[in-house]
């Protein structure tokens, strides 16, 4: 069979999978070796350390995400969209929680600019011109959006709603509606 047919695309994408497997966190070059029963070694050729394989997958989730978000997105406005650009996020953390976890990582911002983060800002900021809503409230209201949705899925996956008798689904519904309200009431002040 010759080499295992490694190349840097197909060991992000096993990286993406080894990071919902084990987490985002344990994901290395060693692992990734481990993975496709190779040493070490053959895979530096293809990714240069264990930060370029996590920046590599985090840019992949970032466009993944990306295109399950602006699927969601395609024909929606107002609260429809919020709420479905808030869905995307949220689905792609339950299925993908190492994919999601790299979304987080910090990157240098050559590398940020040049990745699909720039359209996740795009499209929370089309979702926010339905609102009426101009700049600089446009990025606060971008910020907020972002804080509010992966604060309540971090807490979400960690547990943190397990304990008490309020159904989570109940209160993200209160809070997409309670963004709208708030969205809206601040494009008429």
């Amino acid at each position: 069979m010759g080499r295992v047919g490694l190349t840097t695309e197909r060991l992000i994408r096993a990286g993406a999978e080894l990071a919902d497997e084990v987490g985002f966190d344990q994901v290395t070059i060693s692992a990734l070796a481990r993975r496709f029963g190779v040493k070490v070694v053959s895979l530096y050729s293809h990714v240069k350390s264990s930060q370029d394989l996590k920046t590599g997958i985090a840019l992949f989730a970032l466009e993944e995400l990306a295109d399950r978000v602006a699927d969601a997105l395609a024909g929606r406005a107002g609260k429809d969209a919020l709420a479905a650009f808030a869905a995307a996020y949220r689905d792609y953390a339950r299925e993908h929680p190492g994919r999601y976890a790299a979304t987080r990582l910090r990157l240098d911002p050559e590398t940020a600019a040049a990745g699909a983060g720039v359209r996740h800002a795009q499209m929370t900021r089309a979702i926010l011109r339905g609102y009426d809503i101009a700049e600089p409230d446009q990025t606060h209201a971008v910020r907020m959006l972002g804080s509010v949705f992966h604060g309540y899925v971090s807490l979400e996956m960690s547990g943190g709603f397990s304990h008490t008798a309020v159904d989570p689904e109940e209160s993200w519904s209160w809070i997409v509606d309670s963004l709208d309200a708030m969205l809206r009431n601040r494009a008429t002040a």
